[in-house]
C-alpha cells in the first residue's frame, strides 16, 4: 500500500490533507489548531530529528514524504529531506512563491531578527506580523517606540507593546482598520507568500508605509517541487492511482 507522510501546519497543506484518506498520516507540529474533520489520521509533536523521522518513515510503511510546511520551517524541511534520503523514500515539497514588490512598494530586506531591529530603529509604532519571535523581546524595546505584535499565541501583554493572538486570512479592511487604531509606520513581515496575509502589503503600499522583510531561508532539494496547491493534489493523486496501461488511449 502507498503510504503518504504529510507535513503541515498550513492552510495549504490542510487542502491537501483533505484529499487524503485512512491510510495516509497528516502530521502537525502542535501550534494552532488540530483539525477534527479529516479523513487521514493527524498527529502531533515532533519526531526527534532526522532519525527520529526517519524511523517512523520505515515503522509506518511510509512510501512518500511531502513537505507542505511553512516556507520559513526550514530545519523541519531540512530534516524531510535528510530523512527521505536515509529512507530512499522520495520527497516533494509545496513552496509557494514569494511576494514580489510592486509600484509603490517601499520593503528593505532583512537577513535576521537583529537586521530587522536596527532597520525599524527610527520609527515609534512598528507593527510585528512574523510570528511569536518578537515575543520573546519585549524587553528590550525602546523607549520610543510601542509594538503591536500579531501571532498565534497568546500572551499576557507588555507596558509597551499590544499583543494581538489571530489567525489569517484577514481582510483589506480589517488590516486598514489595524493599521489605523495603532498608528503603524512601519510593518515587519516574513515573505510567506500566497493570499491569507496578503491584505497587510496593499494597506502597506496604500499608506506609503515602509515593510521590512525577513529574507527566505536556502530549502534543501527535493525530487519534486510544487507552488500550486491544485498541481500537488493532482500529483498525488496520480501517483496513488497510477492510470493501468490497458486503460490508456492508444
Amino acid at each position: 500500500m502507498k503510504r503518504v507522510l504529510l507535513l503541515g501546519g498550513t492552510g495549504d497543506a490542510l487542502r491537501v490533507a483533505r484529499h487524503l484518506g485512512p491510510a495516509h498520516v497528516y502530521s502537525l507540529a502542535g501550534l494552532g489548531r488540530t483539525p477534527g474533520d479529516l479523513a487521514c489520521r493527524v498527529r502531533v509533536g515532533g519526531f526527534g530529528g532526522v532519525a527520529g523521522l526517519a524511523a517512523f518513515i520505515d515503522a509506518e510503511s511510509i512510501r512518500l514524504v511531502v513537505d507542505a510546511t511553512h516556507p520559513y520551517a526550514a530545519q523541519m524541511s531540512l530534516h524531510a529531506s535528510a530523512a527521505g534520503a536515509l529512507t530512499q523514500v522520495p520527497c516533494w515539497a509545496l513552496r509557494r512563491a514569494a511576494w514580489q514588490p510592486q509600484a509603490g512598494d517601499d520593503w528593505r530586506d532583512a537577513a535576521d531578527f537583529a537586521a530587522i531591529i536596527h532597520s525599524i530603529a527610527s520609527y515609534e509604532r512598528p507593527l510585528w506580523t512574523m510570528g511569536r519571535e518578537p515575543l520573546s523581546h519585549l524587553d528590550a524595546i525602546p523607549a520610543s517606540q510601542h509594538w503591536t505584535v500579531r501571532s498565534l499565541d497568546t500572551h499576557p501583554g507588555h507596558k509597551r507593546a499590544t499583543i494581538i493572538a489571530a489567525r489569517g486570512p484577514f481582510t483589506l479592511e480589517g488590516e486598514r482598520g489595524l493599521f489605523d487604531e495603532h498608528r503603524t509606520d512601519v510593518l515587519i513581515s516574513k515573505n510567506s507568500g500566497g493570499d491569507a496575509t496578503e491584505a497587510k502589503l496593499v494597506v502597506a503600499r496604500e499608506r506609503g508605509v515602509p515593510v521590512v522583510m525577513l529574507q527566505r531561508p536556502v530549502l534543501p532539494p527535493v525530487q519534486r517541487e510544487f507552488t500550486q496547491v491544485s498541481a500537488l493534489i493532482d500529483a498525488l493523486e496520480a501517483w496513488l492511482n497510477p492510470t493501468p496501461l490497458s486503460d490508456k488511449t492508444p
